[in-house]
């Protein structure tokens, strides 16, 4: 199969879709790999290692869709990769499509069979393509939400550990999947007070045990979501339905409640976000203010560190990446159930039930 690589062009996507060792593994079972010239270079891999591992170096993203089968990208295809589109082909990336109509209805509309990493479902159930980026994510929330913090970038000047006696910033994790589990344990690292809301209590005791009783886990409900929020210095969103639009559970009320200078960090932006105050936005312009709170709603946050990110994402999909070239789409969908929930678009329709949800909802 002919495997295409092109250079991710959304706003400061620095990460690429396939690192060298990957693509020698491609070829060693009798692929051909198509890399657009510098497509990894802001993840510090050169053409060179490129070629080194067997990679055919293109000029052009135009020769790179046009010329492959199956296209490994990182995220969602942008307007201008609108025209590659045709049918037959096969897109590998994260897709969040729920509230993205314009791209879902030109997938559809060309017969592009996309099949989205963030709905992939592994062996026992998780999202085994999701997790890698969400816990870069989820670390990331916390860096970010301190630096946020600081007086000179709008934050009300709180060290998120404090000192001895100050007391210490109060961190509020709306969720408990990976990106909160991840925040948690980073924000209890710095030495902040942190709290974890989530409606699985067995997720609860989970953390509750992990942390050794430390983190401190709270029931989540519109009441306990509003004090939290309220009392918080940093309030992270890390809510997740699969393919979904996030639910909004942080409302406006809540965060006009927060005090001045505070800061909101919302994960799940990629679906929506989970605050009614979000807004996408992006690592040129990423913050924004509403009701004296910082908001951070980068839809491509773990662009921010390419290298960690790259080599973490092709980990994860390397292997489904194998199966869909040398099985071919469906054998490869029907060999593997939880690779065939990734399927999104196919033949000219919405293939995943949340999506299309999600699409008739908005």
């Amino acid at each position: 199969m002919k495997i295409g690589v092109p250079a991710e062009i959304k706003d400061h996507e620095t990460r690429v879709g396939l690192v060298p060792a990957g693509v020698r593994e491609l070829i060693r079972h009798g692929h051909r790999v198509l890399v657009q010239g510098g497509a990894g270079l802001k993840s510090f891999l050169s053409d060179e290692e490129y070629r080194a591992s067997g990679a055919e170096i293109v000029a052009s993203a135009s020769e790179v869709w046009h010329a492959s089968e199956l296209i490994i990208k990182v995220k969602e295809p942008q307007p201008a990769e609108f025209g590659f589109f045709r049918p037959g082909l096969i897109l590998f990336t994260y897709l969040h499509l729920a509230p993205l109509r314009e791209l879902t209805s030109r997938l559809v509309a060309s017969g592009v069979s996309a099949i989205a990493y963030e709905t992939v479902r592994g062996a026992r159930g998780g999202l085994p393509l999701l997790e890698p980026m969400s816990e870069v994510a989820g670390r990331m929330a916390v860096q970010v939400g301190a630096q946020y913090l600081q007086h000179g970038l709008g934050g009300r000047g709180i060290l998120l550990g404090g000192v001895p006696g100050v007391l210490p910033a109060r961190v509020v994790v709306v969720g408990g999947g990976i990106v909160g589990l991840n925040a948690a344990r980073i924000a209890m690292g710095f030495g902040a007070s942190v709290a974890v809301l989530d409606r699985d209590l067995q997720r609860l005791r989970q953390l509750d045990e992990l942390f050794g009783g430390r983190l401190q886990t709270v029931a989540s409900n519109q009441f306990n979501i509003a004090a939290g929020v309220r009392d918080a210095d940093l309030v992270i969103g890390s809510v997740l339905i699969p393919g979904a639009s996030a639910p909004k559970l942080v409302t406006r009320e809540m965060i006009a409640s927060m005090r001045p200078g505070a800061v909101a960090v919302d994960v799940a932006i990629d679906q929506g976000g989970c605050f009614e105050t979000s807004q996408a936005t992006t690592h040129t312009n990423p913050t924004f203010v509403e009701y004296g709170v910082v908001h951070y709603c980068v839809t491509n946050m773990p662009a921010a560190v390419p290298r960690t990110s790259t080599f973490a994402l092709t980990n994860a999909t390397l292997p489904y990446i194998q199966r869909l070239a040398d099985e071919g789409l469906r054998p490869a969908l029907d060999h593997d159930p939880g690779l065939a929930q990734g399927l999104n678009t196919h033949q000219g329709k919405i293939t995943c039930e949340a999506v299309a949800a999600a699409q008739c909802a908005a």
